[in-house]
């Protein structure tokens, strides 16, 4: 099975959800056989807590960053910083916290990347640090095809991803491969799809990781107060479902799939790693190897 055939899944909660992926991961490599023949783990993201570079959501993880690096080396999987804050400036660049997680990362026995938003803190980090690759965020909310194809042509990133209200306009069929291969689509977002505000909820969570007053924001997309629903992720029209990919994406040549959830519970997100990756069949043996054989509390 070539490269292409296989879907390759960016999962949540690097610093987040290191109990989960310390059990779960074992499980992925060694009892294949539960899970299909056709997904890979491609990276696992995230930022830790009070993270000042951070974006999309508030880091909430608080693991000990060696741990998590170890973690991931014996796996050989890639890890990626997400420092998508939009809103940084000059002063900030010299963050201790921050260069000290690049210091750490730039080590890894497999390339790290790092997912990012500001063209100021690029600069910067590809001089610093260049051994990183780079994940163009999707809190930029390029929400038009023509954004998207402007931002693919750029030499700095190796992957881009779009707004999830691009995951299937019909002119994705049109892009060279080398463009294909470079798109990273938001699977699972529950956002309201017709939703105007949503770099306003993002700029919020930089200034929020910036340490400013940000209580005037308040989310108006109907439903809100309800919180992340899977069920209704899965109601969205731009939704990917294991299906589409299957039978859609992967045929058509893409190959790159993120998964969100670094502010959900680590239950919720075991039923995305469940959907997206474990045969139907299975699904009920990694619940009791993870529930019952390693007695990991998610909730």
């Amino acid at each position: 099975m070539s490269k292409r055939e296989k879907a390759y899944f960016h999962l949540p909660g690097l610093f987040e959800f290191y109990e989960l992926y310390k059990v779960f991961l074992p499980l992925f490599y060694h009892h294949r056989e539960y899970f299909y023949d056709w997904c890979e783990i491609g990276s696992i993201y995230g930022s830790p807590e009070d993270c000042l570079w951070g974006g999309g959501r508030l880091g909430e993880g608080n693991q000990n960053s060696y741990e998590v690096l170890s973690l991931m080396n014996q796996y050989h999987i890639s890890s990626r910083l997400t420092f998508s804050n939009s809103l940084l400036q000059e002063k900030h660049l010299q963050d201790k916290r921050c260069n000290d997680l690049c210091t750490l990362f730039e080590k890894s026995e497999v390339q790290s990347g790092i997912i990012i938003h500001s063209d100021l803190l690029l600069e910067y980090l590809k001089k610093k640090y260049p051994r990183f690759y780079f994940v163009s965020s999707t809190t930029k909310v390029l929400t038009k095809f023509g954004e998207l194809v402007d931002e693919l042509k750029k030499d700095d990133f190796l992957y881009v991803v779009p707004d999830f209200r691009l995951n299937k306009v019909q002119q994705l069929e049109n892009l060279l491969q080398k463009d294909k291969d470079k798109v990273e689509f938001l699977c699972n977002e529950c956002c309201f799809i017709g939703c105007l505000e949503r770099k306003k909820c993002y700029e919020t969570v930089s200034r929020q990781n910036l340490g400013e007053d940000c209580l005037d924001h308040v989310c108006k997309a109907p439903n809100s107060q309800e919180g992340y629903r899977f069920s209704k992720a899965m109601q969205n029209s731009s939704f990917i479902s294991v299906e589409d990919i299957q039978n859609n994406y992967l045929p058509k040549g893409f190959s790159q799939f993120k998964i969100e959830g670094r502010s959900l519970g680590s239950a919720l997100v075991l039923e995305f790693l469940l959907y997206y990756m474990v045969k139907p069949e299975y699904q009920i043996h990694i619940r009791e190897a993870i529930y019952l054989d390693n007695m990991l509390d998610l909730f």
